[in-house]
Protein backbone atom coordinates (compact mmCIF):
# COMPACT_ATOMS: atom_id res chain seq x y z
CA UNK A 1 0.00 0.00 0.00
CA UNK A 2 3.11 2.06 0.64
CA UNK A 3 4.61 1.63 -2.45
CA UNK A 4 2.90 0.42 -4.85
CA UNK A 5 4.12 -1.14 -8.03
CA UNK A 6 5.47 1.11 -10.99
CA UNK A 7 5.42 0.60 -14.47
CA UNK A 8 8.17 -0.13 -16.36
CA UNK A 9 7.04 2.05 -19.06
CA UNK A 10 5.11 5.12 -18.19
CA UNK A 11 6.14 4.48 -14.35
CA UNK A 12 2.87 5.04 -13.07
CA UNK A 13 1.64 2.87 -10.29
CA UNK A 14 0.15 -0.32 -12.34
CA UNK A 15 -3.61 -0.74 -12.65
CA UNK A 16 -5.14 -3.75 -12.22
CA UNK A 17 -2.97 -4.70 -9.12
CA UNK A 18 -1.17 -7.71 -9.57
CA UNK A 19 0.58 -7.01 -13.04
CA UNK A 20 4.06 -6.53 -14.08
CA UNK A 21 2.89 -4.05 -16.58
CA UNK A 22 0.24 -1.76 -17.41
CA UNK A 23 -1.72 -3.40 -20.01
CA UNK A 24 -2.04 -0.61 -22.45
CA UNK A 25 1.90 0.06 -22.47
CA UNK A 26 2.58 -3.44 -23.55
CA UNK A 27 2.25 -2.43 -27.02
CA UNK A 28 4.70 0.46 -26.91
CA UNK A 29 7.13 -2.47 -25.92
CA UNK A 30 9.27 -3.86 -29.22
CA UNK A 31 10.49 -7.78 -29.01
CA UNK A 32 13.36 -9.09 -30.93
CA UNK A 33 12.12 -10.74 -33.75
CA UNK A 34 13.83 -12.51 -36.91
CA UNK A 35 16.05 -12.15 -38.55
CA UNK A 36 18.46 -12.40 -35.33
CA UNK A 37 22.32 -13.56 -35.41
CA UNK A 38 22.67 -17.43 -35.21
CA UNK A 39 25.15 -16.90 -32.48
CA UNK A 40 24.77 -13.90 -30.33
CA UNK A 41 21.10 -13.14 -30.78
CA UNK A 42 21.12 -9.60 -32.23
CA UNK A 43 18.86 -8.19 -35.09
CA UNK A 44 19.78 -8.63 -38.25
CA UNK A 45 18.95 -6.03 -41.33
CA UNK A 46 19.44 -8.85 -43.69
CA UNK A 47 18.17 -12.60 -42.92
CA UNK A 48 21.02 -13.67 -45.66
CA UNK A 49 23.89 -12.53 -43.54
CA UNK A 50 22.76 -15.42 -40.97
CA UNK A 51 25.17 -14.04 -38.44
CA UNK A 52 26.32 -10.18 -36.93
CA UNK A 53 29.41 -8.19 -37.80
CA UNK A 54 30.42 -8.39 -34.60
CA UNK A 55 30.41 -12.50 -34.26
CA UNK A 56 32.13 -11.93 -38.07
CA UNK A 57 34.62 -10.28 -37.16
CA UNK A 58 35.29 -11.08 -33.35
CA UNK A 59 35.97 -14.25 -31.56
CA UNK A 60 32.66 -15.40 -29.63
CA UNK A 61 34.04 -17.92 -26.92
CA UNK A 62 30.07 -18.27 -25.46
CA UNK A 63 28.03 -20.89 -27.03
CA UNK A 64 24.79 -18.91 -27.87
CA UNK A 65 22.82 -16.07 -27.01
CA UNK A 66 19.64 -15.01 -26.48
CA UNK A 67 17.43 -11.58 -25.58
CA UNK A 68 14.35 -10.45 -25.30
CA UNK A 69 13.62 -6.75 -26.29
CA UNK A 70 15.17 -4.45 -28.98
CA UNK A 71 17.00 -2.07 -26.23
CA UNK A 72 15.02 1.45 -27.13
CA UNK A 73 11.93 0.24 -26.22
CA UNK A 74 13.34 -0.47 -22.61
CA UNK A 75 16.21 1.77 -22.18
CA UNK A 76 14.33 4.21 -19.63
CA UNK A 77 13.04 1.35 -17.63
CA UNK A 78 16.91 -0.76 -17.63
CA UNK A 79 18.56 2.69 -16.70
CA UNK A 80 16.17 3.53 -13.87
CA UNK A 81 16.93 -0.10 -12.73
CA UNK A 82 20.57 0.05 -13.25
CA UNK A 83 21.28 3.43 -12.17
CA UNK A 84 17.84 4.44 -9.88
CA UNK A 85 17.10 2.04 -7.76
CA UNK A 86 13.97 1.01 -9.42
CA UNK A 87 14.96 -2.66 -8.48
CA UNK A 88 11.18 -3.83 -9.15
CA UNK A 89 11.60 -3.79 -12.53
CA UNK A 90 14.03 -7.00 -12.41
CA UNK A 91 11.01 -8.98 -11.54
CA UNK A 92 9.29 -7.75 -14.94
CA UNK A 93 12.47 -8.25 -17.15
CA UNK A 94 13.38 -11.80 -15.48
CA UNK A 95 9.51 -12.82 -16.10
CA UNK A 96 9.86 -12.03 -19.31
CA UNK A 97 13.13 -13.45 -20.02
CA UNK A 98 11.87 -16.97 -18.46
CA UNK A 99 8.42 -16.62 -20.81
CA UNK A 100 9.91 -16.18 -24.14
CA UNK A 101 13.32 -18.45 -23.21
CA UNK A 102 12.84 -20.44 -20.53
CA UNK A 103 12.73 -23.54 -22.33
CA UNK A 104 15.78 -23.01 -24.23
CA UNK A 105 17.49 -22.41 -21.15
CA UNK A 106 16.72 -25.08 -18.99
CA UNK A 107 17.42 -26.98 -22.78
CA UNK A 108 20.87 -25.60 -22.04
CA UNK A 109 21.29 -28.17 -19.01
CA UNK A 110 23.22 -25.36 -17.18
CA UNK A 111 25.01 -25.69 -13.77
CA UNK A 112 24.41 -22.47 -12.68
CA UNK A 113 23.11 -18.70 -13.44
CA UNK A 114 26.30 -16.06 -13.30
CA UNK A 115 25.49 -12.68 -12.92
CA UNK A 116 28.12 -10.24 -14.55
CA UNK A 117 29.49 -8.91 -11.67
CA UNK A 118 30.44 -5.17 -10.86
CA UNK A 119 33.57 -3.73 -9.52
CA UNK A 120 33.49 -3.63 -5.55
CA UNK A 121 33.61 0.43 -5.21
CA UNK A 122 30.51 0.81 -8.19
CA UNK A 123 28.85 -2.25 -5.91
CA UNK A 124 29.35 -0.28 -2.69
CA UNK A 125 28.22 3.18 -4.49
CA UNK A 126 25.51 1.47 -6.47
CA UNK A 127 24.01 -0.82 -3.48
CA UNK A 128 23.06 -3.98 -5.75
CA UNK A 129 24.16 -5.48 -8.80
CA UNK A 130 21.48 -5.23 -11.71
CA UNK A 131 22.63 -8.23 -12.85
CA UNK A 132 22.15 -10.04 -9.84
CA UNK A 133 18.56 -9.28 -9.42
CA UNK A 134 18.03 -10.97 -13.12
CA UNK A 135 19.49 -13.64 -12.53
CA UNK A 136 18.24 -14.58 -8.75
CA UNK A 137 14.79 -13.95 -9.83
CA UNK A 138 15.42 -16.40 -13.19
CA UNK A 139 16.68 -18.35 -11.07
CA UNK A 140 14.09 -19.37 -8.55
CA UNK A 141 11.49 -19.67 -11.36
CA UNK A 142 13.27 -22.10 -13.22
CA UNK A 143 15.13 -24.24 -10.36
CA UNK A 144 18.44 -23.24 -11.14
CA UNK A 145 20.93 -21.53 -8.46
CA UNK A 146 22.51 -18.31 -8.76
CA UNK A 147 26.29 -17.92 -8.10
CA UNK A 148 28.10 -14.76 -7.45
CA UNK A 149 31.27 -16.06 -6.37
CA UNK A 150 32.68 -17.72 -9.33
CA UNK A 151 33.04 -14.54 -11.67
CA UNK A 152 34.67 -11.07 -10.31
CA UNK A 153 35.73 -7.80 -11.78
CA UNK A 154 38.79 -7.10 -10.99
CA UNK A 155 39.73 -3.85 -12.72
CA UNK A 156 37.80 -0.77 -11.99
CA UNK A 157 36.47 -0.08 -15.62
CA UNK A 158 34.93 3.60 -17.29
CA UNK A 159 31.50 2.54 -18.17
CA UNK A 160 30.78 0.84 -21.70
CA UNK A 161 27.70 3.18 -23.03
CA UNK A 162 30.55 5.92 -23.60
CA UNK A 163 32.49 3.74 -25.78
CA UNK A 164 33.13 2.71 -29.53
CA UNK A 165 33.26 -0.72 -29.79
CA UNK A 166 37.86 -1.28 -29.97
CA UNK A 167 37.59 1.04 -26.94
CA UNK A 168 35.16 -1.15 -25.02
CA UNK A 169 37.38 -4.51 -25.86
CA UNK A 170 40.25 -2.15 -24.58
CA UNK A 171 38.41 -1.39 -21.94
CA UNK A 172 37.70 -5.01 -20.52
CA UNK A 173 40.89 -6.47 -21.01
CA UNK A 174 41.54 -8.37 -18.02
CA UNK A 175 39.29 -6.61 -16.17
CA UNK A 176 37.20 -10.12 -15.11
CA UNK A 177 38.88 -12.93 -13.17
CA UNK A 178 37.01 -16.14 -12.12
CA UNK A 179 38.05 -18.65 -8.97
CA UNK A 180 38.45 -22.56 -10.21
CA UNK A 181 35.13 -23.96 -10.39
CA UNK A 182 33.94 -27.39 -10.69
CA UNK A 183 30.59 -26.09 -12.60
CA UNK A 184 30.48 -27.31 -16.40
CA UNK A 185 27.31 -25.11 -18.06
CA UNK A 186 26.66 -22.14 -16.97
CA UNK A 187 24.48 -19.29 -18.48
CA UNK A 188 25.94 -15.17 -17.84
CA UNK A 189 23.31 -12.96 -16.93
CA UNK A 190 23.65 -9.25 -17.95
CA UNK A 191 20.55 -6.66 -18.56
CA UNK A 192 21.76 -5.71 -22.18
CA UNK A 193 24.06 -6.71 -25.06
CA UNK A 194 25.80 -4.65 -26.92
CA UNK A 195 29.16 -4.92 -29.10
CA UNK A 196 29.28 -8.20 -26.93
CA UNK A 197 32.61 -7.19 -25.65
CA UNK A 198 32.00 -7.72 -21.93
CA UNK A 199 30.03 -11.28 -22.79
CA UNK A 200 33.02 -12.28 -24.25
CA UNK A 201 35.85 -10.82 -21.78
CA UNK A 202 33.27 -12.78 -18.40
CA UNK A 203 33.09 -16.00 -20.94
CA UNK A 204 37.36 -15.64 -21.15
CA UNK A 205 37.46 -16.03 -17.88
CA UNK A 206 35.06 -18.50 -17.02
CA UNK A 207 36.80 -20.80 -19.55
CA UNK A 208 40.64 -20.30 -17.95
CA UNK A 209 38.45 -21.30 -14.46
CA UNK A 210 37.48 -24.86 -16.31
CA UNK A 211 34.16 -23.94 -17.24
CA UNK A 212 32.94 -25.66 -20.55
CA UNK A 213 30.39 -24.10 -22.03
CA UNK A 214 28.86 -20.68 -21.56
CA UNK A 215 25.36 -19.15 -22.71
CA UNK A 216 24.26 -15.74 -22.80
CA UNK A 217 20.88 -14.64 -21.61
CA UNK A 218 19.98 -10.43 -21.39
CA UNK A 219 16.72 -8.53 -20.94
CA UNK A 220 17.29 -6.15 -24.07
CA UNK A 221 19.75 -5.88 -27.31
CA UNK A 222 21.63 -2.60 -28.42
CA UNK A 223 21.62 -2.26 -32.07
CA UNK A 224 23.37 -5.00 -34.01
CA UNK A 225 27.59 -4.37 -34.54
Amino acid sequence: MLYPRRCPVCFEIIRPKGRLICPGCVKQLSYLQEPLCRHCGTPLEKEEAEYCLGCRTHPRDFAAGVSVFRYASVSRALLAMKYHDKREFADFFAWEIVRRHGKTILAWEPDALIPVPLHALRRLGRGYNQAELLARRIGKELGIPAETGVLRRVHYTSPQRKLTGAQRRKNLEHAFAARRTELRTVVLVDDIYTTGSTAQACTAALLRAGVERVYIVTAACGQSS
